[in-house]
């Protein structure tokens, strides 16, 4: 998930706007808006950081026009936003989204204290909500959301066959845990219970209930992310709405509104599989693009299901991702698609991956990420030709 670069865990960012946000908190939603308008056409992109001239070079050397941009915490606010937008645009690209949230009390994204009602959830969404409001303000066209309520799931970094290192994902390890701004979460109960299917359902629901007046007042589409990874239940919380799909159809139906759909992380779906998603990715694309609740998709690929995976390059994973990128272009879906978790390449893979500045926002161009955007753009060319024939 490319939409945590930001650091949600310091908490004590000074000079929030918090009587403002409050106020915009109990502003009642006036009748929906139109969504903010974005283009027509599948839009390959990338995850930023901060902008500077260097990062823009490499960039437009990639053919990057579009950006899902990392928000920065102490600069969550409409303002701040604007800001965010007209930099990047100023340098001639588009802003896509603006992150996953964060506001005054860190993440707004991943949040336990939704997905489970613990304290501190109204806060949460009242946050939230005011995140919607500020993106809308600045006419950012989307956001991605998600509803894990132990975090992702890991067990640690593993060097590939082909010498790059990579997220593995072994479920038997002693080092499988979850982690999420700043927390970590372990079995074999990570909130100290087991928490019922219609317990997580009657939090979502409450939870999805508030934000659809908001999103479709702002104008700002919502996409929901795939748990990661697909587990029916992890450590005593169930993952039983968005590790499948009938889940997620159920899901997207309590939503009941055009802004809320789908951010599909193509790799999060094939962590699990078939066996425990039940749907082949293009399946999935092609279900919620008919509904028009598609946004975005994470071009990811996996060496294998669970009970082991390991995070690979496109063309080195176990999923023909030309099935995927031919489905998107018939599609004919217009948000963006962006690589994700990228492996570290070009770097020692017995060291940490510093590649990409990923602590403290700098340039640093990222072998891998030309490798990925190579091969979308060259399935994509593929794609359309096939189309078209």
């Amino acid at each position: 998930m490319s939409d945590q670069k930001h650091d949600p865990s310091r908490r004590d960012i000074a000079g929030m706007a918090l009587a403002g946000a409050a106020a915009l908190a109990v502003a009642p939603a006036a009748s929906a808006k139109p969504m903010i308008p974005i283009p027509p056409g599948l839009k390959i992109g990338v995850s930023a950081n901060r902008p500077s001239p260097e990062y823009m070079t490499y960039l437009k050397q990639l053919g990057v026009q579009w950006l899902s941009v990392a928000p920065i915490q102490a600069e969550a606010t409409a303002e701040g936003f604007i800001k965010q937008k007209a930099a990047w645009e100023d340098g001639g690209f588009k802003v896509y989204n603006i992150g996953s949230g964060v506001g005054p009390s860190g993440s707004l994204h991943n949040m336990s204290e939704v997905t489970l009602n613990l304290p501190g959830r109204d806060q949460k969404i009242e946050e939230y909500l005011n995140y919607i409001r500020y993106l809308g303000k600045a006419q950012v066209p989307y956001s991605t959301y998600a509803h894990m309520g132990n975090g992702i799931w890991s067990s640690g970094r593993v060097v590939s066959a082909r010498g790059y290192s990579a997220r593995d994902g072994n479920a038997n390890s002693p080092d499988w845990k979850g982690t999420w701004a700043g927390k970590t979460f372990t079995g074999p109960l990570s909130h100290g219970r087991v928490y019922t299917e219609q317990e997580i359902w009657d939090n979502y629901t409450y939870f999805i209930k508030k934000v659809k007046p908001v999103a479709e007042e702002a104008g700002v589409r919502i996409g929901i992310h795939p748990d990661d990874p697909p587990m029916r239940m992890l450590a005593g919380v169930p993952r039983c709405i968005f590790s499948n799909f009938e889940g997620y159809k159920k899901a997207i139906e309590i939503a009941d509104s055009p802004n809320i759909g789908v951010c599909f992380c193509i790799g999060s779906w094939l962590e699990g599989g078939e066996k425990v998603t039940g749907a082949d990715p293009v399946d999935v694309i092609k279900y919620f693009a008919a509904k028009k609740k598609l946004f975005k998709v994470h071009f990811r690929n996996v060496t294998a299901p669970l009970p082991h995976f390991v995070e690979a390059l496109i063309d080195d994973g176990y999923y023909d991702m030309s099935k995927a990128m031919q489905a998107l272009v018939d599609v004919k879906f217009d948000g963006i698609v962006i690589p994700d978790h990228i492996p570290a390449v070009g770097t020692d893979p017995s060291q940490p991956d510093t590649s990409r500045g990923a602590t403290t926002g700098e340039y640093r161009p990222h072998p891998g990420l030309a490798y990925l955007l190579g091969s979308m753009n060259a399935l994509h060319k593929s794609a359309l030709r096939t189309s078209k024939a």
